[in-house]
C-alpha cells in the first residue's frame, strides 16, 4: 500500500505542477510533486508508527498544514502595493492536502481534487484577466473625470 500511494500523490501533484510548469509559475512541477509526495510520506510515517496504539495520524495533518505555510510565503512577492505569488502559494498548499489526501488513501477525493485544483488554476486565469481588464478601464475612466 505504501508504493501504491506514493505513486498516487506523484501523479497528483505532478499533475498540479505540470499546470503550473505550462504556465510559467515559479513552483512547478518538480515543487508541486515533492510536496505532495513529502505530505504523503508524512501521513504514511504517522500512520506506520502509531499502527496497534491509539494515536492519532490526523495530528501529522495539522503539522504539515502549518511547515507548507511557511514554503508558501517563501513564494510571495511583495513590491509596493503589488503582491506576486499569492495562487502559487495556495497551489502548493492544496498540493500538500493532494499528498495527505494519497497518505490516507483516499484516492477518488484524491482524484476529484486534483482536477478541481487543475480547473480552479486553469479557468480562473480567464475570470482574472477579465476583472483585472475592468478594474483598469474604471481607474482610467475615474482619472480623467479628476483631470
Amino acid at each position: 500500500m505504501f508504493v501504491v500511494r506514493l505513486l498516487m500523490a506523484t501523479i497528483a501533484g505532478g499533475a498540479v505542477g505540470l499546470e503550473r510548469e505550462t504556465s510559467n509559475k515559479s513552483a512547478g512541477l518538480r515543487t508541486n510533486t515533492l510536496v505532495a509526495v513529502g505530505a504523503c510520506i508524512y501521513v504514511l510515517i504517522a500512520g506506520r508508527v502509531i499502527e496497534g496504539s491509539d494515536g492519532d495520524p490526523t495530528r501529522i495533518v495539522g503539522q504539515i498544514v502549518t511547515g507548507i505555510g511557511f514554503l508558501g510565503a517563501g513564494v510571495i512577492l511583495h513590491r509596493g502595493t503589488n503582491v506576486r505569488g499569492l495562487t502559487t502559494a495556495a497551489t502548493v498548499w492544496c498540493s500538500a492536502a493532494l499528498g495527505c489526501l494519497a497518505g490516507f488513501g483516499m484516492y477518488w477525493e484524491l482524484a476529484v481534487s486534483t482536477a478541481m485544483v487543475i480547473l480552479i488554476n486553469l479557468s480562473f486565469k480567464k475570470m482574472d484577466k477579465w476583472f483585472i481588464k475592468d478594474r483598469k478601464e474604471k481607474k482610467q475612466g475615474g482619472n480623467e473625470d479628476f483631470e
